[in-house]
């Protein structure tokens, strides 16, 4: 039997740090592990830049199911392309195995029986992070949104978080992928006067409103900046003297325990000595996950891996145990992070305090809640 899998995300773009090449190394980490114990089973992986493009993310799948006899697609960050690719794998009868992105639609009323989302999504972040800042007084916002779907959806459920809590939402302004001048947009949440700016968006965006609010004191005038999705990557290229004291939700962090660590000095040797981010991470487990239940099947046949994928949890030491819902959502813990302050980091890497776990049945949205038709009323 013969496996082919798709990696599809930025490599050279806003997204690249936390997927691109990164995700690669996942994928063929996990082949590599699989077939050491079973070598009867062949494994492919082909990889392709969307550039952030839906038309440009769909072409290249048509393309690798009707052309390379891909099985599988993962990563895709960026919500527009993954919700495209969402519909072309159902359409195929293929699998998508997202980590990358985050719009909690995917497993909400857009659900599909092709898609599993694995990783983290809009829900668990404004659940995680933006309930941890409303807790703590930050209950007036104002949001510095990315314009397409993933930043849509996170304003969108963080202001539900912030309503439900007593809180009120001042205002949004909405800015374009890849921006490099946030002044207007910063200006504008000074003037809001709201207690915290929501940076809703990802990857070099969130890196540049970050830099350019600590030059333009933002946090000086007595604001509070909450990334609402922050990478290891981004805390990398911010350093810690700029990222120290962000309060963020993660699925997974290098540092974690025994397992973990083991699994990510591996994939530091084989990706320039950096640590992996939740995104490649979840490219890892997510392909295990199946590759386990094709062999307990021995079947590449969609719905036949993806109900022993649902049959049995996952099991792993990035993420733990992990369920795969009707719905297609993942549900493993999530956890609350603080950034470090320099004299706090002990090394190259170490960047996160734990502030808290978050349960698995707590930290993704309810089943019911979700909308999702495939789903038993």
């Amino acid at each position: 039997m013969t496996l082919t899998f798709g990696v599809l995300n930025d490599r050279a773009g806003p997204f690249s740090d936390l997927a691109g090449e990164g995700s690669v190394v996942a994928a063929e980490m996990a082949a590599a592990d699989f077939r050491a114990q079973n070598p009867d089973i062949a494994i492919r992986i082909l990889s392709a830049d969307h550039q952030n493009k839906p038309d440009v993310g769909a072409g290249i799948v048509r393309k690798w199911i009707d052309q390379d006899g891909v099985d599988v697609v993962l990563d895709v960050p960026f919500s527009s392309v993954a919700l495209a690719v969402h519909q072309i794998v159902r359409e195929k009868n293929r699998l998508m195995i997202n980590s990358g992105a985050g719009a909690s639609e995917i497993t909400g009323a857009l659900c599909s029986p092709n898609t599993l989302h694995w990783t983290y999504d809009t829900w668990a972040l404004a659940n995680g992070t933006g309930g941890a800042v409303v807790r703590s007084g930050g209950d007036s916002w104002f949001f510095l949104t990315a314009d397409y779907a993933f930043g849509k959806a996170l304003e969108r459920d963080v202001s539900e978080v912030v309503l439900r809590n007593g809180g009120t939402v001042l205002g949004a302004v909405r800015h374009p992928v890849a921006a490099t001048d946030f002044s207007s947009f910063l200006i504008q949440a000074q003037g809001a006067k709201a207690k915290v700016v929501g940076l809703a968006n990802a990857g070099s965006d969130t890196i540049n409103a970050i830099k350019q609010a600590a030059e333009f004191g933002v946090t000086e005038g007595g604001q509070r900046l909450a990334g609402l999705l922050v990478f290891l990557s981004d805390v990398h290229s911010l350093g810690l003297k700029v990222a120290q004291g962000l309060v963020l939700t993660e699925a997974f962090y290098w540092d974690l325990d025994e397992g973990t660590r083991a699994w990510s000095r591996r994939f530091a040797e084989r990706h320039k000595g950096r640590m992996p981010t939740m995104v490649q991470a979840g490219v890892y487990s997510g392909m295990m996950h199946y590759l386990k239940a094709v062999k307990a099947t021995g079947s590449k046949d969609t719905a036949t891996v993806v109900a022993e994928m649902r049959r049995v949890p996952a099991e792993d030491p990035l993420f733990g145990r992990s369920e795969v819902r009707a719905d297609g959502r993942v549900i493993h813990p999530m956890y609350l992070f603080e950034v470090k302050k320099p004299a706090e980091s002990t090394g190259p890497w170490d960047y996160y305090k734990r502030i808290a776990t978050i349960p698995a049945e707590q930290a993704f949205r309810p089943l019911a809640a979700g909308q999702c038709p495939l789903v038993s009323p």
